[in-house]
């Protein structure tokens, strides 16, 4: 009796463990502060990137802004739902390519190497978002 019991015990804390949100990415970016900032530089750097500048044209920046910390925030893990629209219906028609994909990610790695994210933070982050790059580029 005692060891089934016992093996109850293990496997409801095995399953209360397993459903615990793993948030350290989020924390090792700055948390929501931090994440902000992140965005902001990369948009900065952009915005001084002639390859792939034009793509923030006539754009609302702070809605854009908003949006990226959102995304960012819930791919890291954090405690964020984002509001915006899917990455297919918000890249339809933009005609990007791996070059701009590619462009973008320097800007970022620049972004968190400013603020003094490990690389091994900016690993794991663009670890979740390399999945993604096929929602954002024209096929």
């Amino acid at each position: 009796m005692r060891s089934l019991l016992l093996a109850a015990v293990l496997t409801l804390t095995a399953c209360a463990q397993s459903s615990v949100k793993d948030d350290s990415l989020y924390r090792e970016l700055g948390e929501q502060a931090g994440i902000t900032r992140i965005v902001e530089g990369m948009l900065l750097n952009v915005a001084g990137d002639p390859r792939i500048v034009r793509h923030f044209e006539n754009i609302d920046i702070e809605r854009l802004r908003d949006k990226l910390v959102e995304h960012f925030c819930v791919d890291a893990g954090g405690p964020c739902t984002y509001t915006g629209d899917s990455l297919e219906e918000s890249h339809k028609g933009l005609g990007l390519t791996p070059s701009d994909f590619n462009a973008l990610v320097e800007n970022l790695q620049k972004a968190m190497t400013a603020e003094g994210v490990a690389i091994t933070a900016q690993n794991r982050l663009l670890a979740r978002l390399a999945p993604q790059r096929g929602q954002v580029l024209d096929r």
